[in-house]
């Protein structure tokens, strides 16, 4: 019996994770057709009808380029980091609270924030280990931010632990029946959307890509396959940010189509933003996260313990 359920998770993880992949491929459609629309021109409209074969042509092409080999990187670390990048991405959708089965354990929310942490190390080796001024520099910064945000992120979301009074995704749905935190709580919402962009190295914070000063950021050296592991990664952390966001603030059924309608709107905030935002300067975005979101979130965290206990005395 053990080994049944052991097998039918492992297929279900394989069917959740070729979703994904399958959406991060439509994601990147989106963002070129959103981006396209909003500098007034047409996106990709040519491979098949409307463009919607674009991500799979692009996908073959960058899996059969020629593979670069930097002499002085340091070669293992270099060709695992990417791999090691998309599985820790991939990981994260282990805490999907699928009704079916699954892993929708009672620490979710916990395994997240462990988890998200964990892709900080495989930037910062990607960039060292390419042994090139540009992509070491790009790595120190996107580490940096990423850390930074981190820490106003876990405290905005530990404000909403307060309040459910737990670390599953599943009392969310239950304790949004009625009513959606994001209408009670809407600054620690709109906090928690930028900690995600700056958390995903998205604009106006990918100072990891600036590519007026740093060419690339920490990906400059790859090429190929690795370049399409990064940028997977990048997509499928998007995706889930959304879903987070979406689950925490707006409530709903996992399996309605009206919550998935919300997470794609996420995703569209996310491309709408890039096509819309200037780049941040860098000290302003650290200032950002130290001297305004973590003052917040501290007050908001305090505010939530205090309604909780006075709700429990009551």
């Amino acid at each position: 019996m053990f080994m049944l359920d052991l097998i039918l998770i492992v297929i279900e993880f394989l069917v959740v994770f070729l979703t994904v992949l399958v959406g991060v491929a439509f994601l990147t459609l989106l963002e070129r057709k959103v981006l396209g629309y909003i500098q007034i021109r047409k996106g990709p409209n040519k491979v098949g009808f409307l463009g919607i074969l674009q991500p799979f042509g692009d996908a073959i092409k960058l899996f059969s380029k020629e593979q670069t080999f930097p002499y002085m990187s340091n070669m293992n670390i270099y060709y695992i980091c990417p791999i090691f990048s998309l599985m820790i991405s991939l990981f994260m959708w282990i805490i999907l609270p699928l009704f079916s089965g699954g892993v929708s354990f009672c620490l979710s929310l916990l395994f997240f924030l462990v988890v998200s942490s964990l892709g900080v190390y495989s930037i910062m080796m990607a960039g060292w280990s390419s042994n090139s001024n540009y992509s070491l520099l790009g790595s120190l910064r996107s580490v940096a931010q990423t850390i930074s945000y981190e820490v106003s992120m876990s405290i905005i979301l530990l404000s909403f632990m307060y309040y459910i009074g737990g670390f599953n995704l599943l009392m969310f749905f239950d304790y949004q029946k009625f009513i959606w935190m994001l209408l009670y709580s809407l600054p620690l919402v709109f906090m928690l959307f930028i900690s995600c962009l700056a958390e995903t190295n998205r604009t106006p914070f990918d100072f990891a890509e600036g590519e007026s000063e740093l060419v690339s950021g920490f990906n400059v050296e790859y090429s190929s396959g690795g370049f399409a592991l990064i940028f997977m990664a990048e997509y499928s952390s998007i995706l889930f940010m959304s879903f987070i966001v979406s689950m925490v603030s707006l409530g709903g059924n996992i399996n309605s189509y009206f919550f998935i309608m919300k997470v794609v709107l996420l995703s569209f905030l996310f491309l709408w933003v890039r096509g819309t935002l200037p780049r941040f300067r860098y000290d302003k975005l650290m200032s950002l996260t130290w001297k305004s979101f973590l003052p917040c979130s501290l007050i908001f965290l305090g505010f939530s313990l205090g309604m909780k206990i006075f709700i429990l005395m009551n």
